[in-house]
């Protein structure tokens, strides 16, 4: 369940503060597949499950991107912000790509609030440390710095 906030402003001073960890999420071939197809990256370690069983990791692994864009996905289940007119999703900082995500894994987001400002507008502006965790490991799949701000109502 979602840490909740009721208004933006209830973010301010929070730093260091952990997030509830989002739900487990099975990476499957067929998600895998269909990024792929999306983005036009079929490179054979992720599509080619024959191929992959003698590659360096012995199976198809999830593309970075993919990992990353499931962020988004897991934000919602570690984190509520009430009371807004409008969230933006600024951008991310310090993205990193730490441990492949082997097809069949399991993988989850584990927040953290790294800052939280009133900007420009009486917006707040908040960096969301999310990192993304392989069931079973001890170094994360990623690790990425979310921007996201919230404008009042």
């Amino acid at each position: 369940m979602a840490t909740i906030f009721e208004s933006p402003r209830d973010l301010l001073g929070k730093e260091g503060m952990a997030l509830e960890p989002s739900d487990w999420l099975t990476i499957e071939q067929a998600r895998i597949d269909a990024f792929a197809d999306c983005t036009g990256d079929h490179q054979w370690i992720h599509v080619d499950p024959v191929r992959a069983k003698d590659g360096p990791f012995g199976a198809t692994i999830a593309h970075g991107y993919l990992t990353l864009s499931l962020v988004n996905l897991f934000m919602p289940q570690m984190i509520e912000v009430r009371r807004f007119s409008a969230g933006v999703n600024v951008g991310m900082d310090k993205t990193r790509f730490l441990n492949p995500v082997l097809v069949g894994s399991r993988i989850r987001g584990l927040g953290e609030i790294v800052s939280a400002e009133e900007v420009k507008g009486g917006a707040i502006q908040c960096v969301i440390r999310v990192t993304v965790e392989i069931e079973g490991k001890d170094k994360p799949a990623c690790v990425v710095d979310t921007i996201n701000r919230f404008f009042p109502e």
